[in-house]
């Protein structure tokens, strides 16, 4: 299955095994489903797993013009209510992290927890990444390849290095410059404060673009949330770390 028709339009979709509580995965904004296949491959072998492409991302239909962030979490929703899912654990990296957030907002009672990596409420030099991530949107390719070094720890594994740059490539750039408005212009502090189910945030001790200072912010403003480092990883902790995180995920869900 690689999407699914919603009331919100075609949405991409990938999903492995079978079984609940579910757990379901949103990506990055210079990424798209395909970046969860370690979680999917990991957590499929327990319980129904799911990865899902924003509106202009991947699978989807194309994102109506003035899409917003709290848009993409309304196009997850109908992605549950389409795949049957009444509730489930919500994981979610940088701009998925903010779309997670935003769901809480949106529908508390379909989080049965949240996973925050590499994210933040808000990030203090959100306003420059995002001028440059529009200017930088006009070649994507190009973009991606003077960027990966500083998304990915180095050394770099050079498989992740190119998986990397590929899948940014193949981003619409109308699409990104609506994820880079939705991730870096996000101001979340008081839905953050909001969130009253369990919380795990992660991030990788050598994340560039959201450093471990933002989710120990994130942490601070979640009641109850605990944090957790992966030493060595960068942005991407779910592909340069995959065993760590997922073995800090499963932990996590095992005892909500």
């Amino acid at each position: 299955m690689t999407g699914i028709a919603t009331s919100k339009g075609r949405i991409g979709v990938l999903e492995k095994g079978s079984g609940g509580p579910p757990i379901i995965f949103l990506h990055g904004v210079g990424s798209d489903k395909s970046v969860w296949a370690p979680q999917l491959e990991y957590f499929g072998r327990t319980r129904r797993s799911v990865a899902f492409d924003y509106p202009g991302y991947g699978d989807s239909d194309p994102a109506p013009k003035g899409t917003t962030r709290d848009d993409f979490a309304r196009a997850i929703l109908a992605s549950l209510d389409a795949l049957g899912i009444a509730d489930a654990h919500v994981c979610g990296l940088s701009l998925g992290g903010v779309i997670a957030i935003a769901l809480h907002a949106v529908a508390p009672k379909r989080c049965r927890s949240l996973i925050l990596a590499d994210t933040f409420a808000i990030h203090p030099d959100g306003r420059a990444i995002f001028e440059r991530s529009v200017a930088g949107s006009q070649n994507l390719r190009a973009m991606a390849e003077a960027r990966v070094d500083v998304l990915l720890a180095q050394p770099a594994d050079t498989g992740h290095r190119s998986d990397t740059v590929e899948t940014m490539s193949r981003i619409d750039p109308a699409a990104y410059r609506i994820g880079a408005e939705a991730v870096w212009l996000a101001d979340q502090r008081d839905r953050a404060a909001a969130i009253d189910v369990p919380t795990l945030v992660i991030c990788g001790s050598e994340d560039k673009p959201t450093p471990p200072a933002l989710s120990h912010a994130l942490v601070e403003l979640i009641s109850g949330a605990r944090y957790a480092e992966i030493a060595g990883a960068g942005h991407l902790t779910n592909v340069e770390k995959a065993d760590e995180f997922n073995a800090l995920v499963e932990q996590f869900i095992a005892h909500v």
